[in-house]
């Protein structure tokens, strides 16, 4: 047994392993995954002096509990939250020393959805085609954190600075996701291009890491029936049956034969990650095909 490692004392709602993914696998059916909040994930592990590709855990709205077997570093990022060591409260979006055997409690997302939790020497699961990533869609990687589970750590790299305090986003109250129209926005009628761009969504409840679902004016379709399947990339906005936009993230299928109307700027998707169920959405054309 060893003591570099963490115990889960408290899951949360949905508690992932998560790094920079597993890009270059889409020919095989395996999406790249990753954090949804890249950003985030990485000042955690700058603020506890890890590599940028070092795996986090990924909160989800509720936090988190963890008890470390060796006094460790770690800093929390992401939606703002109440942050305790053995019951005393610390500082959020800083490095704290946790010693060995107190309790880290990450509380619920004030703000926000999804928080991250950098570890110095970073969670050290074996990785699978070279990410530590939980991947949902597929099943790859670690499964989702459960009560009593216990985590490897890595050894702390002496290579990389660690900081104490960085600048954060706050989530968004609106979410702007601006995007390029196409490939396949000749499937809907010209009204309903014209709702997109014009016309306000808001995020739905059924949203997830796959994808970001909303809920607004349905699209009208220019074209009845199906594509064949076809290759789908992070930030398709995806139209299903339904006419209600779907944002495809991390975890999103590498096919689908659904037709896509547009596609996000990937520097736009972190914040689609920090959206609450109800926020409004607005799609932003910046250049078409």
């Amino acid at each position: 047994m060893t003591d570099r490692a963490l115990v889960v004392v408290r899951a949360g709602a949905l508690t992932t392993v998560q790094d920079r993914g597993r890009p270059g696998y889409a020919h095989l059916g395996v999406p790249r995954s990753g954090a949804l909040d890249p950003p985030a994930a990485a000042l955690a592990n700058r603020l506890v002096g890890n590599a940028p590709d070092a795996a986090v855990l990924e909160t989800t709205l509720t936090g988190c509990a963890l008890r470390p077997r060796s006094t460790v570093t770690v800093a929390v990022a992401g939606a703002p939250c109440s942050v305790r060591v053995g019951g005393r409260p610390v500082a959020w979006g800083a490095p704290v020393v946790v010693p060995a055997g107190e309790v880290l409690e990450v509380g619920a997302a004030e703000r926000g959805v999804r928080g991250y939790v950098g570890v110095c020497g970073g969670i050290a699961v074996e990785p699978v085609l070279g990410s530590r990533s939980t991947d949902l869609l597929s099943g790859l990687g670690p499964a989702p954190l459960a009560d009593g589970a216990v985590l490897p750590l890595g050894n702390p790299s002496p290579a990389h600075a660690r900081v104490d305090v960085a600048p954060q986003p706050s989530p968004p109250a609106e979410l702007v996701l601006r995007v390029t129209l196409g490939p396949r926005d000749d499937w809907f009628t010209p009204g309903a291009v014209r709702d997109l761009t014009d016309r306000t969504f808001r995020v739905s409840s059924a949203s997830n890491r796959i994808g970001l679902r909303t809920e607004g004016p349905a699209l009208e379709r220019a074209r009845p029936g199906e594509l064949p399947s076809e290759g789908m990339v992070l930030g398709a906005v995806q139209v299903p049956p339904d006419g209600r936009p779907v944002v495809f993230l991390a975890d999103h299928p590498t096919t689908g034969g659904y037709p896509v109307i547009a596609v996000v700027r990937t520097a736009d998707l972190p914040a689609a990650a920090q959206a609450l169920p109800g926020t409004p959405v607005r799609f932003v054309a910046v250049r078409r095909r």
